[in-house]
């Protein structure tokens, strides 16, 4: 299995930091969902007694019509209400959300709904091939996703976690350094490089000097070894990298622009179906350069 098959990361090299819901927190979640389901079949029982007086054609339509208001309609208008939670989620502190992080929609909230009655819970297709066969997905996939989730393209995370769409790199203010960046070919950067450099600089702060310095190193010449030109003379180590991120950041960005605007002018509603709410988020600034962390001419910065 791929290092990052266990990891949530955006094409912008921005790796998704959230606590992936497991089983057993959404078993839990879902013995509370069914007990709410419980009880709203008892109170549903209450409306449709009298429709036993009806003969059996009569009291097998109300039953039928209470299964679909139960375990479908409920469900349903709860997770679009509460974007992506049920009373166990929430009681739970979870939250369902599409693969790329955004709020679930109606569809999504459709589909994992029908899948769940047909081949999970209850299971009215194969009970209990099709129950086992859930649980298996659940602890095979790195995910943990169920076969709802496969299906609707969705996740369930831990929404009380610390959640945020990582360090956003921003230009160090080193005179010429961000001209310097704009003409860099980034072509050869790859996304799993990005990423632990994204990290390096967001971290390092928490890392001890000897250990900060050899793995700033050893980035700093994987990431002079695949762009160009070389860096400016005398320039910090940190500056470097973080130079090199926001602008690859730049560019990405530029083209998530144009590629809306693109798409606004086929479907002026893309826009608005397709938002995700942005998460409050504060720059981590890059640590202050120690006395011989400069980077020289031909040598990488430490």
């Amino acid at each position: 299995m791929p290092e990052n098959a266990h990891r949530l990361v955006s094409g912008e090299a921005v790796e998704l930091d959230v606590r992936i819901a497991r089983i057993g927190s959404r078993a839990l979640a879902l013995l509370i969902d069914v007990l709410v389901q419980a009880a709203a079949a008892g109170v549903l029982a209450l409306f449709l007694l009298p429709a036993a007086t009806g003969g059996d054609a009569v009291l097998a339509g109300a039953y039928i019509i209470g299964l679909v208001l139960v375990l479908v309609v409920l469900p349903v208008a709860i997770s679009g209400a509460t974007q992506g939670r049920s009373v166990g989620k929430l009681a739970l502190g979870l939250r369902v959300v599409r693969d790329d992080g955004g709020p679930i929609t109606f569809r999504h909230a459709l589909t994992r709904t029908l899948v769940a009655v047909a081949a999970e819970w209850p299971g009215l297709a194969l009970p209990p091939l099709t129950w086992l066969a859930s649980l298996w997905m659940m602890l095979v996939h790195p995910h943990g996703k169920r076969i709802g989730d496969l299906t609707a393209g969705t996740i369930v995370i831990h929404d009380r976690a610390p959640a945020q769409w990582g360090w956003i790199p921003v230009p160090p203010a080193v005179p010429g350094l961000a001209e310097w960046a704009r003409n860099l070919d980034l072509s050869g950067l790859p996304d799993d490089l990005a990423l632990a450099v994204r990290h390096y600089l967001a971290r390092n702060r928490s890392l001890r000097p000897e250990a900060r310095q050899r793995l700033g190193y050893a980035l700093a010449a994987e990431v002079m070894a695949c762009t160009t030109p070389p860096a400016p003379p005398n320039t910090p180590g940190w500056a470097y990298l973080a130079a090199v991120l926001a602008e690859r950041n730049r560019r990405a960005a530029g083209r998530l622009r144009a590629a809306r605007a693109a798409s606004a002018q086929v479907w002026p509603d893309l826009e608005k179906h397709m938002a995700v709410p942005r998460q409050a988020r504060r720059p981590v600034p890059p640590p202050v350069p120690r006395e011989g962390q400069l980077l020289r001419p031909g040598a990488p910065p430490a």
